[in-house]
Parts: C-alpha cells; sequence; structure tokens
C-alpha cells in the first residue's frame, strides 16, 4: 500500500474509532514504527489529525467558517428541512427574534403565519421578510459584516435592551456535550444578549454541526428550550439534552424528547 493511500485509510479509521496508535498502523498496515510516525506526521502537517502520546485522533477544534454564500449552499437540503419544521412553530401574532443562521433564513422563507414582529441582526432575512404581507421587522443596528451579511457589535446590544419576544431561533456553527460554540466573541455575545430577551430559545441545526467545537462556547444546553435537527442524535448528546429539559425536534420525524 502506498503512502497516500494508507494515510486515507487512517482517517477513515479515526473517522469510526476517534483514536488510533502507533502500534495499532504498524499492525493494521504492516510498517515498521518509523513509518508509522511519519505517516502521522505527513497527516500532521495536513492539518488531518492530531498527534497524542503515543498515537493521534481527529482535531476537535473548527477554526474556519465559510462566508454567507458558502454556509448557505452547505447542507441545503437539510436546512430547508429544519426551517420548514422550525417555521410551523410560530403562531399568529408571535414576536420572535432571528439570528442570522442561514438555517434561521429557510425558517424565515417558510413562515407562513401572519402579523408577526420579527427583529433580526440578519440583512438577508430582513431582505426576505419583506414579503411577508403583515409582518412587522426591526433589524438591529451596528456593525455589517460584509462575510456573513448580519450586524453586530455594542450598537447592537444595545438596542436588543429595547425589546422582549415570545420566541428566538437561532444557528449553531458547533454542538459538542458541552454546548453550542462559535468562531468569535462577537457572536457569542450577541446570542447569549438575545437569549436574555427571549421566552423561548430554538436552536436549529443540522446533522453536520454535531461533534464540532469552535474557539468560543456560547451557551450550555440549559440555555435551550427546543433543538430542531434532522438526523437522530448520538445518545451522548442526546442524553445531556434529555438531562437539560431541551425538546428534541426530528424535523419531518417525531419529536425524541417530551
Amino acid at each position: 500500500m502506498f503512502q497516500e493511500e494508507r494515510l486515507i485509510s487512517i482517517v477513515e479509521y479515526l473517522k469510526s474509532n476517534k483514536r488510533i496508535t502507533v502500534d495499532l498502523i504498524c499492525e493494521l498496515y504492516d510498517v515498521s514504527r518509523d513509518t508509522a510516525r511519519r505517516d502521522m506526521v505527513k497527516l500532521e502537517e495536513q492539518g488531518l489529525i492530531v498527534r497524542t502520546r503515543g498515537g493521534a485522533i481527529l482535531p476537535t477544534l473548527f477554526k474556519e467558517v465559510g462566508n454567507y454564500d458558502e454556509r448557505l449552499q452547505a447542507e441545503s437540503l437539510s436546512k430547508l428541512t429544519i426551517g420548514k419544521a422550525a417555521a410551523q412553530l410560530i403562531q399568529d401574532g408571535d414576536y420572535i427574534m432571528m439570528d442570522a443562521s442561514t438555517t434561521v433564513l429557510h425558517a424565515a422563507t417558510a413562515l407562513f403565519s401572519r402579523q408577526n414582529v420579527v427583529v433580526t441582526s440578519s440583512i438577508e432575512i430582513a431582505a426576505i421578510l419583506t414579503r411577508k404581507e403583515e409582518t412587522t421587522i426591526h433589524i438591529l443596528g451596528g456593525v455589517l459584516d460584509n462575510k456573513h451579511h448580519s450586524v453586530y457589535g455594542a450598537k447592537a446590544i444595545e438596542m436588543l435592551n429595547d425589546y422582549h419576544v415570545d420566541k428566538l431561533l437561532i444557528g449553531t456553527c458547533g454542538i459538542t456535550e458541552e454546548g453550542l460554540s462559535a468562531p468569535n466573541e462577537e457572536d457569542c455575545y450577541l446570542v447569549r444578549a438575545m437569549m436574555q430577551h427571549a421566552d423561548q430559545v430554538i436552536v436549529l441545526a443540522d446533522h453536520s454541526k454535531f461533534g464540532k467545537r469552535l474557539f468560543h462556547r456560547v451557551v450550555g444546553f440549559e440555555s435551550i428550550d427546543i433543538l430542531i435537527t434532522d438526523q437522530a442524535l448520538s445518545s451522548e448528546i442526546k442524553d445531556k439534552l434529555i438531562a437539560a429539559e431541551v425538546e428534541i425536534v426530528l424535523a419531518g420525524g417525531e419529536e425524541q424528547h417530551d
């Protein structure tokens, strides 16, 4: 087996088994310890693994988040399904808040309720809601993030003090057993502030977000009321959510927890 084939195989093994040792690489691929170590060095240089004492694991820290258009295209069918499920939770006359998540964008698109008042940090969501009759839109002021088409900063957080809503819809870049995480502080500050001004917090997250940890922790599961996703959860994550009394809704399916 050539090295490149071996490297691919090692990464695939890690996806299923989480950890691999030097000795196991030697056993699986019939190579010397020096060769096994060279393989791990190569994979680490490519950013595909993190070397640990005597072995390696897959990276758990995700550092890059795509721009708005890239995020909008990623897992688009899953986001569409989740967005439709989220829209069904919004009633006529609800006051709601929406962050700049691309999954929440699909919820805004699917919104069929009437006479809603919506507060949002997303210029894209605001534009979509202008097409919804009898919807009043409040867009937060502040600094415009060109990469993510959203507003952030101290002014946006200050404006939230003027509002209180029935329901908050947010997305997330990553979910682990420790809770939600985001790539930068500004995202954390704004989402936390939004949560303080909503009676119910609804998180929209497709399957690709689970198991991803980013630099900044946003909140733990105790701050969430409902999680909407598109695939059954791992037992570890599900148990943590149930312990925090989070209602789990499987888009297109049944609730996993009452």
